[in-house]
């Protein structure tokens, strides 16, 4: 009898480790997308990639905008260690400057990052197109804003009364049709590289909804011009990350991890790093799901080890 039990005790242990295994295989195959783990770098160097490598990315997000033959030198040296350079981070332009030299300044810097891209073998760039300051804007939360689906013009900011924010609205129109004007031009170069444009607002005050931001990108009628989002940079306006993550579907180009501890009462706060703020990450991995975002998740902090880095990936891509 004593033998009987002692074997029924070690299979149903058994029968419970084979369980929570199945579990834990369902847990990791829930998702039907792949994402992948990115920093950014200066020029790539074969040091700083191979200690990447050895920490657990897969690729990294480059700030250099070299000639496209060194940018393919860069590359050779990249595929050697099994990594890729995925993007270009062009940045900040000034497309909506009243100086036509500047707009055109931009959309050759614009030009010559496409074609850097295209050497490094990335499949995009980031651009910001413009920026706006130097008026009264809505603080982050007290956003509601309208606006027409034929322009992508902005009717209104907030609830109410909206005169305080003329000025802040003619700037944003007149700085969604001046990008939308020069980022057209950079279409041809965008299709001979075949690199996405992949448009950013930062905390520039800029389509700061997902429905409008959308709308912008759609605009463009072309499958080179799409949306990179910050996750970090819009905790604090009123729709989450996730929901921007689905609304922009399709028109997700790119995402940076970062993350945002709101204050108690939901009005601001400060940049942490991921998984340490406000950012609902389960629900952020669920959303690129559904999606079906296959792509770089690209860290933009500091102060963490690599390795730390790259654990806080594993579990956001495991959406834990």
């Amino acid at each position: 009898m004593i033998i009987k039990r002692r074997n029924f005790i070690r299979t149903s242990l058994a029968a419970s480790a084979g369980l929570l295994s199945a579990r834990q295989l369902h847990a990791q195959q829930q998702f039907k997308t792949k994402l992948f783990k990115a920093t950014i770098v200066g020029r790539p160097e074969e040091d700083s990639l191979r200690q990447l490598k050895e920490a657990g990315f897969n690729g990294v997000e480059t700030t250099a905008v070299i000639s496209e033959s060194e940018a393919a030198d860069c590359r050779r040296m990249a595929d050697k260690l099994g990594m890729r350079i995925h993007s270009v981070l062009r940045g900040w332009t000034d497309m909506n400057s009243p100086d036509r030299a500047k707009v055109e300044a931009s959309v050759a810097s614009a030009a010559e990052a496409l074609k850097a891209a295209k050497g490094y073998g990335a499949d995009a760039i980031l651009l910001v197109p413009c920026r706006t300051d130097g008026m009264p804007m809505p603080e982050a939360w007290d956003f509601a804003v309208e606006f027409d689906e034929k322009s992508s013009h902005v009717t209104r900011v907030v609830a109410g009364d909206n005169d305080k924010y003329k000025p802040y609205i003619e700037a944003q129109n007149r700085a969604t049709d001046t990008s939308r004007e020069a980022i057209r031009k950079l279409i041809p170069v965008a299709e001979e590289t075949k690199v996405v444009i992949a448009v950013e607002n930062v905390w520039n005050n800029l389509w700061v909804t997902p429905a409008l931001a959308k709308n912008l990108v759609e605009s463009f009628q072309s499958p080179w011009i799409k949306f990179y989002f910050d996750i970090g940079n819009h905790v604090k306006y009123p729709a989450k990350p996730q929901d921007w993550i689905r609304t922009l579907g399709p028109f997700l180009a790119k995402v940076h991890i970062k993350d945002f501890k709101l204050k108690p009462d939901g009005h601001g706060g400060d940049f942490v790093h991921p998984r340490d703020g406000s950012v609902e990450w389960p629900a952020v991995r669920q959303a690129l799901d559904d999606a079906g975002y296959n792509g770089w998740l690209t860290i933009e902090d500091g102060g963490l080890s690599l390795a730390e880095f790259n654990k806080r990936l594993d579990m956001i891509i495991e959406g834990k």
